[in-house]
């Protein structure tokens, strides 16, 4: 048993079990759920009390034969029901595909689909078809690997005891810590290409050894990932990027073939050398960051996971000048592939662009008023767990948080003294009063001047008064 798991329903003898037939509970299989939330709970008896077969699916059932009891999931049901008898059941309910699936709304939420097959994937991610009316055996047959092909039939909802409907021993395989698709491997990756990168998150998280048939399918058809839309691709990477360690998955799509199909400027750190004190290439380090930086705030990993794109084509000598501005723009291409919001793809290329910044303690006030100024659009909160998670990847030891402590701690004196001038970007003067009061014409040298009145006033906040500002301004004109 691998990774902590605490699976420990036995394993059926028998393998190769038939494609159809009647499913039987097994006894030995019962599972009962310390938690079931009253709408799921009601959800299933207003499905039962109808006369309609009605199971949970999916990752609840899967984590809680894991073990898994803080009923933190996401919650699946699956009935014989067809699409429009859902609906009728729950006024309020939405259904809005074609696929079957009424949405029960409650805390939580309840996601309830109809027994279905589905036939022909043309577009690689669709069914061209879906049938209703099937048996759950046959629903079950159509996903994506067997240890998400387990349901939980209910037997006594009150005291929330049930059996487990597995005919493809998911549960067998989860125990035995092996992934493995339902049925040929090559079939199913075939229905829908983002299977082929689930695989390595479902590998990674639950710490699962691919079965040789299912990574022989994955390698062989890694190329057809570039189907997938951007969208699709940034929701699994930000799902990979919620595991503790990332960095698993992203090392197996690499061994599978996939990291340079779906992001090519990743793959290419690869044997990029770095003069770290810890061991490493590029890609290394870049992985090592992302574990760094945690789960908490997305946007802190993806920006980690970007944030030295630019060393592949800029190291020279064991530097990689500039890397950060090469890197931003790799980073905006990438963001733009995968279709990120654009303010929220601004904020990490931004960050990207400026996390090699350095402070030491010789840094005077006015350097860190200055500092402070030049990230004026940068979100220094991002900045900064970038720069940890950079830190803590390099090597650093305690030095880096203890610099970074006293530069956070510096900024925060200066932003309480001077809020308007180093927030709101304000000198007490403006273009028009210089050209007011100066007499000069509309131009780049009001805007010279303007920058000139900021220096010194980031060396000399109390500079930053109306009259000494315009009396500086007629000097500096006078000594043109």
């Amino acid at each position: 048993m691998r990774g902590g798991r605490t699976c420990s329903l036995s394993r059926s003898a028998d393998r190769s079990r038939p494609a159809d037939g009647p499913l039987v509970a097994d006894p030995h299989r019962e599972l009962t759920f310390p938690i079931l939330p009253a709408s799921v709970e009601g959800v299933l008896a207003t499905l039962i009390a109808a006369g309609h077969e009605a199971v949970l699916v999916g990752g609840c059932v899967r984590d809680r034969v894991l073990g898994r009891s803080d009923g933190s999931w996401d919650w699946d049901a699956a009935t014989a029901a067809e699409p429009g008898e859902v609906a009728s059941l729950f006024p309020g309910s939405t259904w809005e595909n074609r696929f079957g699936t009424v949405t029960v709304l409650g805390e939580p939420p309840v996601e309830v689909t109809s027994f279905r097959a589905e036939g022909g994937y043309r577009d690689a991610r669709r069914p061209d078809d879906v049938r209703f009316g099937v048996s759950l055996r046959e629903d079950l047959a159509r996903r994506d690997f067997t240890i998400n092909a387990i349901a939980w039939l209910p037997t006594d909802l009150a005291a929330r005891r049930g059996e487990l409907i597995d005919p493809f021993d998911g549960t067998a395989d989860l125990e035995e810590g092996v992934l493995r698709t339902v049925g040929d491997p090559a079939a199913r990756f075939g229905e829908d290409a983002l299977r082929l990168i689930r695989a390595a998150r479902f590998a990674a998280r639950f710490e699962l050894t691919l079965d040789p048939a299912t990574e022989r399918a994955i390698v062989a058809l890694a190329p057809t990932a570039a189907s997938v839309s951007g969208e699709r691709v940034r929701d699994e990477l930000l799902r990979i990027l919620e595991l503790e360690a990332p960095s698993r998955a992203f090392r197996l799509l690499e061994r599978l073939g996939l990291l340079r199909v779906i992001l090519p400027e990743l793959a290419a750190l690869r044997g990029v050398p770095q003069a770290k004190r810890v061991t490493g290439d590029a890609l290394d380090h870049t992985l090592a960051a992302v574990d760094a930086a945690g789960a908490a705030v997305p946007d802190t990993r993806m920006s980690a996971l970007l944030h030295d794109l630019g060393k592949a084509t800029t190291g020279e000598g064991g530097h990689f000048i500039g890397h950060e501005e090469v890197g931003a723009r790799l980073a905006d291409a990438v963001l733009g592939r995968l279709r990120f919001p654009r303010a929220r793809a601004g904020r990490m290329v931004e960050v990207i662009r400026h996390h090699m910044y350095g402070y030491d303690d010789g840094w005077t006030d006015a350097a860190v008023r200055r500092f402070i100024r030049r990230l004026a659009g940068v979100d220094r909160e991002l900045l900064f767990a970038l720069r940890a998670a950079d830190d803590a990847a390099s090597g650093v030891g305690d030095e880096g948080p203890r610099v970074q402590r006293e530069l956070e701690g510096r900024i925060g004196e200066q932003l309480e003294r001077e809020p308007g001038l180093l927030v709101d970007r304000r000198l007490t003067v403006d273009g028009h009063d210089l050209q007011r009061e100066l007499g000069l014409p509309p131009g780049p040298e009001v805007g010279r001047i303007l920058d000139r009145l900021t220096e010194a006033v980031l060396d000399d906040p109390k500079l930053n008064e109306r009259e000494a500002l315009l009396v500086l301004a007629r000097t500096m004109v006078a000594g043109r």
